[in-house]
Parts: structure tokens; C-alpha cells; sequence
């Protein structure tokens, strides 16, 4: 143990890395071999090397955390104070406000506290990779602050994208049976499929440590964020590495799902549009007019645009930490990407609120009853 040490205090010195994927007892048995020198070179050299860059990845965290804390609480004050909000959709952007804000309130200033305690003390924490061997993996590994940031993100993550989808499946609903919206769409269904998705979420982001032994959580020095990490057999990955493929099969799944959804109600959005001008110009009858007799209103259109936005948002935030997972299940460490891919999609957790700011104009009107609750109180709004 203490040559493990003394190597970890000489690396951190010139900034070494270690990758996503690497085991603290191979770090150990690779030291007496001749390639010991190759193993533990550094793998980056632009965003985790160095006290510039570790002290302006902490301003970034910092300013992160804020806004997303911030954000969403002014989100979910709005949307709890207002009457009109107390909706299906209301509640599902609710969800999508609390998963958001558990990442600010939990997985960055996580990040944040080890940072500086990395760039204040010498010794690494007994979470940081390399730090402490782990005899065990799975469930009863070793205890320690990853084995509950670490799933909290990835189950935040989960709480994103199928809350998105259920929004998604809500406005279809709203646009392509308008009549049978209220009848389909229940507040006690909607509550219902929030916290089947909420559970399994989180049942989803413990299936690595669930399913296998073979897997820990370790704060990894390449992404600045808690990780699963295999448990090396001497130089090879354990043979059920891909089940880390079950997470981006997930939200690939359901991503795609939600494509498929607005396609649908985009397409049908398109026709009614085309027939309404074809009406207004003369182009049509009188009888074609019933076909757009029960049309979809404005609020609820303007909403489907919204959430096929906020889905191409999640697509592009959560498409680098895929190909990451994807490279690292094959062999590949891809240390300056990980950082980048994963802030990326933590940064989307501070998105929603921006759009809900763009495109809702019932959000923004909420938001200014809220700062001038004394001129007009919340619950007087008229819609």
C-alpha cells in the first residue's frame, strides 16, 4: 500500500490520470512490471492537468450549480403557486424540475467539495480513484459518498428522458384525440406514470452494482464525477462490462420513442395548418371544414413545439456520454472527452428552465406575478 501511495503523491504532482475504467489493485500489480511508466502516463493534458485549469473547472462547477439551483426553483415555484399549472403537463414538468435540481443540489457540489480538497490537501479521499483498493464490488462493496452520487445522477438522467417522453405522449394525445385529452390524460394517471418512471429510474441506475460484483463507484479524475468502474481481472475487463450498455440503450430506446411521437403529432400539426389556410384562402369547401371542426388549440401546439424542443436539447446533451460509454466498453479511455461529455449533459440540467423562458408564455407570466406577488397575487392569474 504504501508504494501505491507514494506513486499516487508523485503522479498527482505532474498531473496524472487515471483511466474510467481502471482498478486501484491493477494500478498496483502493473507498478512492478517494466511498462509500469507507460501504464500510468498521463492521459490528458488540456482540462484536468494543472491548478489553472482545476481552479477554472471549479469556477465552472460553481456557476453550474447556481444556475440549475436557481433555475428550477423558480421553475417549481411557478408551477406550484399558479392554478393553471396544476395540469398532467404541469406535474410531468415538475418531475423534470426536481430531477434537475437533485443534480444541483447533490451530484456537482459533490464534484466541487472534491475538487478543492484535491488542490487544498496532497492525499487523495479514501472515493478518489486509486485511493483505497476495493476488495469487493457490487452491493457490498466498500461504502463510500460515489456509491450514492453516482447513481443519483444516472437515475436523474433515466427521470429526464422518460418524463420527457411522457410529456411528449401527453401533447400527442392533446393534438391527436383533443376530445378524449381530459378523459385519457388523468391527473392520477399522469402522478402514476411519474413515480413508476421515478422507480424505474433508479432501479435502472443500480443495475450494474444489482446484476454483477464486478463493478464499483469511484470518483474519476478524467470526468470530475462519480463513476461505475469495472474491477479488473489482472489486465482484462470482467466479461459483463457491457452491462453498462443498458444505459444508453435506455435512453436511446425512449429517445427514440419520443422521436417517433412528435413526428406524428408535428405531422398532424402540419396538416391541420395546411387545411386551415386552404380554408381561409377559398381552396376548399364548405364541407371540407369538418375535418378541422375539433383542431388542436394554439396553447396546445405551442406546447408540442416546446417539448420536441427540449427533446432535441436531451438528444445532443446525452448523444457524447453514449459514445463515451460505447468507446469504454470496447477498450477505448477517452480522458479530455469524458470531462466535456459528461458537464455537457449535467449543463442540460440548467436548459429546460431556459426554454420553458423562450417558448412558454404562461411560464413567463408566472414568473413575473411571483416578483410582484404584492401588486398581483399568484392565484388571482386569469388564463
Amino acid at each position: 500500500m504504501d508504494p501505491l501511495l507514494a506513486n499516487l503523491s508523485e503522479l498527482w504532482g505532474t498531473g496524472a490520470l487515471v483511466s474510467l475504467f481502471r482498478n486501484p489493485n491493477h494500478t498496483e500489480s502493473g507498478s512492478a512490471g517494466p511498462g509500469a511508466d507507460q501504464a500510468l502516463a498521463p492521459l490528458c493534458t488540456v482540462c484536468c492537468c494543472g491548478l489553472l485549469n482545476r481552479t477554472l473547472a471549479v469556477v465552472f462547477m460553481v456557476t453550474l450549480a447556481f444556475a440549475i439551483v436557481v433555475g428550477n426553483v423558480v421553475t417549481l415555484t411557478v408551477f406550484m403557486q399558479t392554478r393553471q399549472s396544476r395540469t398532467p403537463q404541469g406535474y410531468l414538468k415538475v418531475s423534470l424540475a426536481i430531477a434537475d435540481m437533485m443534480v444541483g443540489v447533490l451530484v456537482v457540489p459533490f464534484s466541487i467539495y472534491t475538487e478543492i480538497s484535491l488542490m487544498v490537501t496532497s492525499a487523495p479521499p479514501a472515493w478518489y480513484q486509486g485511493g483505497s483498493p476495493a476488495s469487493k464490488g457490487g452491493m457490498f462493496g466498500p461504502w463510500q459518498p460515489c456509491m450514492l452520487i453516482g447513481p443519483v445522477f444516472a437515475g436523474c438522467t433515466f427521470v429526464s428522458i422518460s418524463t420527457i417522453f411522457l410529456m411528449t405522449v401527453e401533447r400527442s394525445v392533446a393534438i391527436l384525440r383533443p376530445l378524449h385529452k381530459d378523459t385519457l390524460v388523468t391527473r392520477r394517471r399522469t402522478l402514476f406514470l411519474i413515480l413508476l418512471s421515478w422507480a424505474g429510474s433508479f432501479l435502472l441506475a443500480m443495475a450494474p452494482l444489482i446484476l454483477s460484483d464486478n463493478f464499483t463507484l469511484e470518483y474519476n479524475e478524467c470526468s470530475r464525477m462519480c463513476n461505475y468502474a469495472p474491477l479488473w481481472d489482472g489486465s482484462q475487463l470482467p466479461p459483463d462490462a457491457n452491462i453498462l450498455l443498458l444505459f444508453p440503450a435506455f435512453d436511446f430506446t425512449l429517445l427514440g420513442g419520443t422521436l417517433a411521437v412528435n413526428i406524428l403529432s408535428f405531422t398532424s400539426i402540419q396538416r391541420y395548418t395546411r387545411k386551415r389556410k386552404l380554408l381561409s384562402e377559398g381552396s376548399l369547401g364548405p364541407e371540407a371544414g369538418g375535418g378541422c371542426q375539433h383542431r388542436p388549440s394554439f396553447s396546445d401546439i405551442k406546447a408540442a413545439k416546446t417539448i420536441g424542443i427540449l427533446t432535441f436539447a436531451f438528444t445532443a446533451s446525452f448523444s457524447p456520454i453514449a459514445v463515451f460509454v460505447l468507446g469504454n466498453v470496447v477498450g477505448y479511455t477517452w480522458c479530455n472527452f469524458s470531462f466535456f461529455a459528461f458537464w455537457i449533459l449535467t449543463s442540460n440540467s440548467c436548459c429546460n428552465v431556459i426554454i420553458y423562458s423562450v417558448r412558454d408564455q404562461r411560464f413567463r407570466k408566472g414568473v413575473t406575478l411571483l416578483f410582484h406577488r404584492d401588486r398581483s397575487p399568484p392565484h388571482s392569474e386569469k388564463s
